[in-house]
């Protein structure tokens, strides 16, 4: 599944080319992803100018003058900017053919990803409840810590809520907790401050590299001009299990929580 970093490089690599390009048609190939696809948008975006996009957590956000286009990736979604006459792959579900003979397509295999539509001055209920940016002021040294408070589950877990902070997907919770040296199976409400100021700097340092690699390489995610991240070439627990441990002689291990695969080093993360 993309995460932030993937999310974040497919922005980038969109922004230079589909910024302040007018919209000439709207096409839905299929209506129905994880949700109805708005049949509304072929109106409501023909001959309208794209002003910026951005991203919050894991949704792009492209911007007009009247509301904002709302995409999500999914399991297996990815963006591309191709020619307008370069023929309609399998599945490309959605397309934004712009006014320089270019278009924007929504590939999406499983259809698990969304495109919705909210107006000016409107926040969809999906986007209410999300917690600070992780790379924002607004997540600071203290915002784990004051969210930890009575929280009984795994600390994993807890850094991976995306009302706690948003886009610590599992790929990145276990790097963040490696380089914090705190074990996936802490307690979150059990863990002191000082540890929480450690793990948050991590994060931060982890999907900072990320994105500076173009993400990680996953199955199906490929950036908007279609070349695979390169995260994954310096992963140091995700993927290595029974592997020596890169920081002592240990060795890392594979576990599962909340169904889903867990790699951590047992003799340097306490």
């Amino acid at each position: 599944m993309p995460e932030l970093p993937e999310v974040e490089t497919t922005r980038k690599g969109l922004e230079p080319l589909i910024t302040s390009r007018k919209i000439v048609s709207v096409h839905i190939y299929k209506h129905r992803l994880r949700w109805e696809i708005p049949s509304h948008l072929k109106n409501t975006l023909k001959n309208r100018t794209i002003k910026k996009i951005s991203r919050r957590a894991k949704y792009l956000l492209v911007h007009f003058d009247h509301g904002q286009l709302i995409m999500h990736l999914g399991m297996s979604g990815s963006i591309s900017v191709v020619s307008s006459f370069e023929p309609l792959k399998k599945h490309e579900h959605f397309e934004l053919k712009l006014d320089n003979s270019s278009s924007l397509r929504f590939h999406d295999p499983r259809r698990f990803g969304s495109i919705l539509w909210q107006n000016l001055n409107e926040t969809i209920t999906l986007l209410n409840s999300l917690g600070p940016e992780p790379l924002s002021y607004e997540f600071d040294n203290d915002s784990l810590f004051n969210s930890s408070t009575g929280r009984l589950r795994n600390i994993k877990s807890f850094i991976m809520d995306s009302s706690v902070v948003v886009g610590v997907g599992n790929i990145y919770a276990s790097e963040s907790l490696f380089l914090a040296g705190i074990s996936p199976k802490r307690e979150a409400g059990k863990t002191s401050k000082k540890r929480f100021k450690v793990l948050t700097n991590s994060i931060k340092n982890v999907l900072t590299d990320a994105i500076n690699n173009g993400g990680t390489t996953l199955n199906d995610f490929s950036n908007v001009d279609g070349n695979p991240g390169y995260f994954s070439q310096v992963l140091n627990v995700y993927g290595r299990e029974n592997m020596p441990c890169l920081r002592c002689s240990g060795k890392i291990k594979r576990i599962i929580q909340n169904q889903r695969a867990t790699y951590y080093c047992p003799k340097c993360q306490h």
